[in-house]
């Protein structure tokens, strides 16, 4: 069975003391997403061909190099239109499911970001809902069915609770990562409904989910940016 571990980087992060996303933070979160990506790009991979093609870190990593490069060769006057271009990167360059489904993503979460110098925890919240709305729309998948949207959904939801209960920004993301952590880890006895590890029936259970696992670990960089 393989197990979860989350490969961190040598000296750590520039840590950020911030309780709204701006567009500096909004980069900066970016930033930790690539190199953390990057940094365990051989560990999606390796889960990925257990259960599906092979290429998740791969993909994953050359998206998100994309969307940094990108975003760092413009200017921002709004966060949503930051998410727009991360957006809009990683459908073209991430191949296989996982490109259309993060493209969804961050692309339905600009919208609701659109417009926002800053963004506080609930609009935070609201935006990464919107972002889970167009996944499910998109990829069909339902909690159990062994993909990305068994971390999605549980951090969310925490995330909008903590925003109910005023919690800090880091705070909150905080608790989205620990019920991120749970879901992915929750992936491995499932079987896969969804997605070309649902070719494989029940020998699929056993094996964490490669997006689950990203997923989780995208979540990871936006709470070590915010700084713990």
């Amino acid at each position: 069975m393989l197990l979860f571990v989350l490969r961190d980087l040598d000296g750590g992060c520039n840590k950020l003391d911030n309780e709204k996303l701006d567009v500096n933070t909004t980069i900066a979160i970016l930033e930790r997403i690539k190199d953390i990506i990057e940094a365990n790009k051989d560990y999606l991979t390796e889960l990925d061909s257990a259960i599906g093609d092979a290429d998740h870190g791969i993909n994953m990593n050359r998206g998100f190099s994309k969307a940094l490069e990108k975003v760092l060769n413009n200017q921002y006057a709004d966060i949503g239109s930051v998410f727009k271009d991360v957006a809009m990167s990683l459908m073209s360059a991430v191949g296989g499911a996982a490109g259309p489904l993060y493209g969804t993503f961050f692309m339905r979460a600009s919208m609701k970001l659109a417009g926002h110098k800053e963004a506080d925890l609930e609009l935070l919240a609201q935006a990464f809902r919107e972002g889970l709305n167009g996944v499910i729309a998109l990829g069909k998948a339902q909690p159990g069915d062994k993909t990305m949207v068994d971390a999605l959904i549980p951090a969310i939801g925490a995330l909008e609770t903590a925003a109910k209960e005023g919690s800090s920004l880091k705070d909150g993301l905080a608790k989205a990562l620990a019920m991120a952590e749970k879901g992915m880890k929750d992936t491995i006895p499932l079987v896969a409904k969804k997605g070309r590890a649902s070719y494989l029936g029940e020998r699929s259970a056993g094996h964490q989910d490669p997006g689950a696992t990203s997923s989780c670990l995208i979540l990871k960089a936006f709470y070590e940016a915010l700084g713990n």
